[in-house]
């Protein structure tokens, strides 16, 4: 990876994940400026307050008040300026039904939020190393990134 900073937004309503998150970007050896997101509504507010530039990668919980992670991955890949940035699913959830909608709707990746520290900073090191320019193939299988 570059030295560049990659820009990352988190959108997660769960105060504990999104301090862990963090604190796993510390532990890690990439410049990042990270963009939190408390619920869908504060997200898509951000989306029009800081892009242009995008990020270079969204991690998208599902279930969040006033405005679900459905609702915004819908409404980025209906917008031109959005409809491209990366969108990793980040949930606990692990129900086939939300894995296949999330894929249907234009989703890149699907993350379940792993049970430990480690295992968190090893997902999130395999999703920033993903060269995402590259016409990354996107089919069903392989759609879940397993720790």
């Amino acid at each position: 990876m570059t030295q560049e900073s990659k820009r990352i937004y988190l959108a997660d309503d769960d105060d504990d994940d999104c301090m862990l998150f963090q604190d796993a970007l510390n532990e890690m050896n990439f410049k990042i400026e990270l963009t939190v997101s408390k619920d869908g509504e504060e997200l898509m507010k951000t989306f029009e307050k800081k892009v242009p530039p995008p990020p270079h990668i969204l991690f998208l919980d599902l279930n969040m008040p006033r405005k679900s992670g459905f609702e915004c991955l819908r409404e980025m890949k209906q917008d031109a300026k959005l409809k491209d940035i990366p969108v990793v699913i980040f949930s606990t959830s692990g129900d086939q039904g939300n894995i296949q909608r999330t894929f249907h709707e234009g989703a890149n990746l699907y993350v379940r939020k792993p049970g430990t520290f480690e295992t968190l900073k090893r997902l999130i090191e395999k999703v920033l190393s993903i060269n995402w320019k590259d016409d990354v193939p996107r089919q069903l299988e392989g759609f879940v990134l397993l720790p």
